[in-house]
């Protein structure tokens, strides 16, 4: 049995930045008025930011058999995404068409990035 760094415990680490998050987003709803579209937009564009911070702490510490960096950072991105196009198209339907152009900005960059990856290799 070889040495090896202690695995980290992520999953908890994650579960409880989520309820921190969950609570941050019920203070900023009840403060500005949100309607629930919004709050859960705004859950999950900061989990999805909490994902990013998350892909940092995978390049230090790798684990074997997990998702990669670059993977669980490209979900991290999705997710801010997804929930900024939902928080912007909650603030009134006359704003669909930047959600939906954030989306397809966003999937072209993560696209492009992700060919330019498969070059180096």
């Amino acid at each position: 049995m070889g040495t090896s760094m202690p695995r980290l415990p992520l999953g908890l680490l994650s579960f409880g930045v989520f309820v921190i998050i969950v609570a941050v987003a019920i203070v900023v709803s009840v403060q500005f008025n949100l309607p629930w579209g919004a709050s859960l937009a705004l859950i999950v564009t900061m989990y999805g930011g909490w994902t990013i911070a998350l892909a940092a702490i995978r390049v230090k510490n790798p684990e074997k058999y997990a998702r990669t960096a670059y993977s669980t950072f490209v979900w991290g991105v999705l997710l801010v995404a997804v929930g900024g196009a939902w928080l912007i198209y909650s603030f009134g339907a006359t704003y669909w068409l930047y959600s939906v152009l954030l989306l397809l900005i966003v999937i072209g960059i993560v696209a492009v990035v992700s060919a330019l990856r498969g070059f180096k290799k």
